[in-house]
């Protein structure tokens, strides 16, 4: 039975300041490399046959220490499609500030809506666009090859995944919140539907 585990990324450097980060490429701090070896910890035990990551840094320095700690070699892909939503207008911005220059009602619009996107950004369902085919391209055939996969990427492109693993409406998804450095665990079928879900600990 294959086995499909997500990871957000460690805590990075933006996400220690409160700011939009989106496709700007940040790295980890410290405490964020210490949130990847808990997430090897938690997944100790699951064998993985391949793994997924962004095209950003602090998801891949999160994917090689898991690895690297699990003493995992396998095959290791990187996509765009599985990077962070692009927050346009707001990278590199405080949240606090951008509260205080557009609004504090717009930037929550902004954050917490499913389809109202950041000025030249992106939403979350435009996130879900890129995310999802990739998905069902690549990832979703490797499970359906019966390999065990993981899959270390972003808030807003793993929000994207649970939407559909999970079975989520566009309305629920936004209430969603994923921890850095904390794994999700699905069995999948080999028709390629959940048979359970879980969060293992360190």
């Amino acid at each position: 039975m294959p086995t499909l585990a997500l990871v957000r990324h460690g805590q990075s450097l933006w996400n220690h300041e409160n700011r939009f980060t989106g496709f700007v490429d940040v790295p980890l701090t410290e405490q964020g490399r210490d949130e990847a070896r808990l997430a090897a910890k938690a997944l100790q035990g699951l064998k993985f046959d391949v793994a997924y990551t962004s095209a950003l840094t602090r998801a891949q320095e999160t994917l090689s220490i898991i690895l690297d700690a699990l003493g995992q070699r396998i095959p290791v892909i990187r996509d765009a499609a599985l990077n962070e939503r692009h927050y346009g207008d707001l990278q590199g911005l405080n949240k606090a500030d951008a509260a205080k220059e557009f609004g504090e009602q717009q930037v929550k619009l902004w954050r917490r809506s499913y389809d109202v996107p950041p000025p030249n950004g992106e939403s979350l369902a435009m996130t879900a666009k890129r995310v999802l085919p990739f998905y069902e391209r690549a990832i979703a055939g490797d499970l359906r090859l019966g390999k065990h996969v993981l899959v270390v990427a972003h808030g807003n492109s793993n929000r994207s995944l649970v939407m559909k693993l999970d079975g989520l409406t566009g309305e629920q998804v936004v209430g969603l919140e994923l921890a850095t450095g904390v794994p999700l665990v699905y069995d999948i079928s080999p028709t390629g539907e959940v048979l359970s879900k879980r969060m293992p600990v360190p």
